[in-house]
């Protein structure tokens, strides 16, 4: 590569890949969120055909058939190698170009080599570049060799067809990079490429699949394969891999994409980078803090599922290595400023959400501290429950290390302190199990659809929409069963019509519901979703007659319903506006649903709002509907709509043109939904109900007109209901007449309780004859009904007390369960009688679990008839002692 390449920084080396696919006539398809729209196969966009498939299964056509795009991606399949290798992350930028239906094989190639080779862009020397493709694909081997590849640098290899379940998918050929000698210590050479081992030298950076294959796995031989309608070019390259070729660092870590991090880090830490021991911690933490920062501003939470738990996995990972580095206090929230202010240039919204990530992370740091206290508890208790064979299962330690975030090494550390060994071959079994559970739930979730040509190809002048009116009449222009184009439809399909008054479903609104007709023909519509080209497409059941291309239909949807999700739907609108003056301007909408009974806002705050939060939230919406203000709308450039101040959602994908809807001056959103036409019109607004839906994102549920009214209407009932019951003229002594209730009820529980304490201790002494002697402990089993744990316990307590040095087990039945109390004096700790192991023994027979202190325990069991049985099995331990 030439000296000038290598001063190129990684934002620098970003850019000119998409400048280059841009003078190729590629359009530079703005990167999508890392969580993924209308796509539930996916946790995460984890590369850069992820935001594009809807343009590869041809369910969308997208502006351009020529695209490159630079995509923020995550994977945390391989999380356990990150820091450990090279070359993974769980962060990383996918640069790609894409074709769909438009150039090939001999573009994609010539452009690959041109990129990589050419002195204007990358200028890699031809003679360090070595290439794998399909050995059927002779094409492919032809381009490489035609472009200037030296013949003897390309491996035909098995491995390099790329499908994943039924679907596009195609051979593949992969680009690599020789790194030279000094990666290649034992002096192999081209025989680590050819044999395709593990090494550092030749290292794989491009790869381009020929999607040109309907793909059926496991149905026909690849051989038989059909040819698709449309084919297709998609391109990977991982950002951090080339910007490490291009500046020669060691690693990708070896970067101005992660040293600003690492230094930064240096500054807590008591050990510095250039300790090789030390090293993975530092990688570790500056991956990890990359994955978490951008996670969060895309709208991922910390949760304990999906894709919450996969992040909080990540970030309590990077803690670990903290603490590698003698880093004892929260550090990584310090590090998420680092990250924006080195991603910047290409990523500037990172820096509106420093303060709430910040925020977020310090939180689920602090919290983790905590955690990790308490898995030293498990395995300090583990320790002891096998101190007889000095080995620690490997379910323990994989316990350890997916729910409380202790890495093996760590367990290791201690147990070998302690004088103990590890099952490691246990603990691999569990984490191969998890593997596998992983690996079926994925399942082939990251196929595409099918792609359906006639739907692809159904291009029209645009399609008239006037969601303003209830009905429409409009001539039929498609017909389709199953994707398949039809002339005519006699039973359960879809209808493309000229002109339609239906709304499709979209930003949270769902669709219209309601009827097509014509005289000798009707329908009911029950969903309506936009084809490939944006036209409404009327999903139809229930259908009489036969409905022909070309006929006129009437139309009509259910306008009781869209009255009340236009309602529900600005109410939201009005609920965004007093949660940022409510609770201050970092809310932000996380995610909606707007429909006929209810409305639902997601939004983005670090804490649980409270009572009189939401009821100023409440009263400012209401407010704002009383003053009956206008809501406007208006289709503007975007640049123009962006300088209102209208407020939009930062991920998403916006045409030339936007639908601002305004509302009085309260509220100004990008909207493409159905509103009312003023604030009045919603009637009331009610808050259902508030919740957490992860860490940092709140949920609202509401509603309005009617149905507010009357949820309303039935508080008010209860209300009166209970007025009755207290016999009170109406409801405003209620608070009053029921604390005065509390206040009689605390003093005859505290009368109960001194009565059962009374009767208890009056029941001691005729106890106490009962006793059972064995060598010098006496043993008695006492049996109650229903009895509360604490009042066993202080019962206990009284029999061991006046029996001396004992084991008093106390048993309580009641709906079918039962609950074990022993109590044991210190002589009887000191002969192995420990109250922890008896109740765990008679909770086991009982089959229950339990245990507690040596000196008192608590353990409960499903099955009490066999409470005879676990007295027996307490009896034979005391006998034995």
């Amino acid at each position: 590569m030439t000296s000038e390449n290598r001063q190129l920084s990684g934002n620098q080396i970003r850019q000119m890949f998409l400048d280059f696919f841009k003078s190729k006539g590629c359009m530079v398809e703005p990167g999508a969120s890392l969580i993924p729209h209308d796509d539930p196969t996916l946790l995460w966009i984890n590369a850069g055909v992820s935001a594009l498939k809807k343009y590869f299964d041809g369910t969308e056509k997208p502006a351009s058939n020529r695209i490159c795009n630079a995509q923020k991606s995550i994977r945390t399949n391989d999380i356990e190698n990150v820091g450990r290798t090279a070359r993974h992350h769980t962060f990383f930028e996918m640069l790609g170009n894409f074709s769909i239906g438009d150039y090939f094989k001999k573009e994609a190639i010539a452009w690959a080599w041109e990129f990589l080779t050419s002195p204007e862009w990358i200028g890699f020397d031809p003679k360090r570049l070595y290439v794998t493709v399909y050995p059927d694909d002779t094409e492919a081997y032809n381009y490489w060799v035609a472009n200037g590849m030296i013949e003897s640098h390309i491996r035909k290899s098995e491995d390099n067809f790329w499908e994943i379940g039924r679907g596009p998918g195609g051979p593949d050929t992969e680009l690599y990079y020789d790194r030279g000698e000094r990666f290649d210590p034992n002096h192999v050479g081209e025989k680590l490429f050819f044999d395709d081992v593990e090494n550092d030298r030749y290292v794989e950076l491009w790869n381009i699949v020929f999607s040109q294959y309907d793909c059926r796995p496991g149905e026909v031989p690849r051989s038989q394969y059909k040819e698709l309608p449309q084919k297709n070019i998609d391109t990977g390259m991982g950002l951090e891999r080339l910007v490490c070729m291009v500046q020669d660092g060691d690693t990708n870590f070896d970067t101005d994409l992660f040293l600003p991090i690492i230094h930064a880090t240096e500054k807590y830490a008591k050990h510095s980078y250039d300790e090789p021991e030390y090293k993975m911690a530092y990688r570790v933490i500056a991956d990890h803090i990359r994955t978490v920062t951008f996670a969060i501003a895309d709208g991922a939470t910390f949760s304990n599922a999906g894709r919450g738990y996969v992040l909080r996995r990540v970030l309590r990972r990077a803690v670990r290595y903290g603490i590698k580095l003698g880093i004892e206090d929260a550090f990584m929230y310090k590090l998420v400023q680092v990250v924006a202010d080195n991603m910047k240039d290409f990523y500037p919204y990172l820096e509106d959400k420093v303060a709430l990530i910040s925020h977020l992370v310090r939180n689920e740091e602090e919290s983790f501290h905590k955690t990790l206290a308490n898995g030293e508890a498990l395995l300090n208790d583990a320790l002891a429950s096998h101190a007889d064979t000095k080995r620690l299962p490997g379910e323990v330690v994989f316990k350890l290390y997916d729910t409380y975030g202790y890495p093996k090494e760590l367990t290791e550390e201690i147990a070998a302190d302690a004088g103990y060994t590890v099952d490691e071959e246990g603990f691999e079994k569990e984490m191969e199990a998890q593997k596998q559970r992983a690996r079926e739930a994925r399942g082939n979730l990251q196929s595409m659809h099918g792609q359906s040509k006639d739907l692809m190809d159904f291009v029209t002048p645009s399609v008239e929409t006037k969601y303003t009116d209830s009905t429409c009449e409009g001539t039929v222009i498609g017909l389709f069963k199953d994707g398949v184009s039809v002339d005519e439809l006699e039973d359960e399909g879809d209808v493309i019509l000229s002109k339609t008054c239906f709304y499709a479903e979209s930003g949270g609104q769902t669709a219209d519901t309601g009827k097509l007709w014509n005289d000798v023909f009707k329908a009911d519509v029950n969903d309506v979703r936009k084809a490939p080209h944006k036209q409404p497409m009327h999903h139809i059941v229930n259908v009489e007659g036969i409905l022909h291309v070309g006929d006129t239909v009437q139309g009509a949807y259910n306008y009781e319903d869209r009255q009340k999700t236009r309602a529900n739907h600005s109410s939201l609108h009005l609920l965004q506006s007093a949660l940022r003056q409510v609770l201050g301007s970092h809310v932000a909408q996380a995610g909606s649903y707007n429909g006929p009974d209810y409305a639902r806002f997601d939004f983005t705050h670090f804490e649980k709002p409270s009572a009189e939060q939401l009821k100023e939230v409440e009263r400012l919406v209401n407010t704002w509907i009383e003053e009956d203000l206008p809501i406007t709308t208006q289709v503007l450039p975007i640049e123009e709509a962006k300088k209102t101040g209208a407020i939009a959602l930062f991920d998403e994908k916006y045409g030339d043109e936007v639908r601002v809807v305004s509302m009085g001056d309260v509220s100004k959103e990008f909207c493409a939904g159905t509103h009312a036409s003023n604030t009045g019109d919603l009637g009331v607004f009610r808050i259902i109900s508030e919740e957490s839906v992860g860490s940092g994102v709140r949920r609202i549920t509401c509603e309005t007109k009617m149905k507010a009214y009357e949820d309303f209407r039935a508080q008010q009932d209860t209300l009166s209901d209970i007025s009755a019951l207290l016999h009170l003229k109406d409801a405003a002594g209620i608070i009053e007449r029921i604390q005065h209730l509390q206040e009689e009820n605390a003093k005859l529980r505290k009368a109960a309780a001194a009565a059962d304490e009374k009767a208890m201790l009056a029941d001691t002494d005729a106890m106490l004859s009962k006793a059972e002697d064995y060598n010098g402990i006496k043993l008695l089993f006492a049996q109650r009904k229903d009895m509360d744990p604490s009042a066993m316990k202080d019962y206990a307590s009284a029999l061991r007390a006046k029996l001396g040095e004992s084991v008093v087990f106390v048993t309580s039945v009641g709906d079918g369960k039962v609950t074990f109390v022993c109590a044991s004096s210190k002589g009887a700790i000191a002969r192995g009688l420990k109250a922890g192991n008896l109740v765990k023994a008679a909770a086991q027979v009982c089959g229950g679990n339990g245990g507690g202190r040596p000196d008192m325990a608590q353990a409960g069991g499903k099955d009490s008839s066999k409470v005879a049985e676990a007295e027996d099995a307490v009896r034979a331990l005391v006998k034995a002692a």
